[in-house]
């Protein structure tokens, strides 16, 4: 599935994924491959995503929305 994080200031990652997770507003959760469409809060913590080459990275964020829809992903972070 393809991932955007993008932010106010800029795009912090953009590629393909197989798994992300977000720390939403009650509690972390994960998205995966054909996951259902979702519109979500998150609040501060930490994104995790594990991307082609099954390399696991981290990206900080204060809180923000992600979108689910079509096996893409958006969050627009703070």
């Amino acid at each position: 599935m393809n991932l955007e994080i993008v932010t106010p200031d800029k795009e912090l990652f953009s590629g393909e994924v197989s798994l992300v997770q977000l720390p939403g507003i009650d509690g972390l959760f994960e998205i995966l491959n054909c996951h259902a469409p979702l519109i979500s809060a998150l609040k501060q913590g930490k994104v995790k995503l594990v991307d082609a080459q099954n390399e696991t990275k981290f990206f900080d964020v204060r809180g923000g929305v992600v979108e689910v829809l079509n096996n893409k992903v958006l969050v627009l972070a703070e």
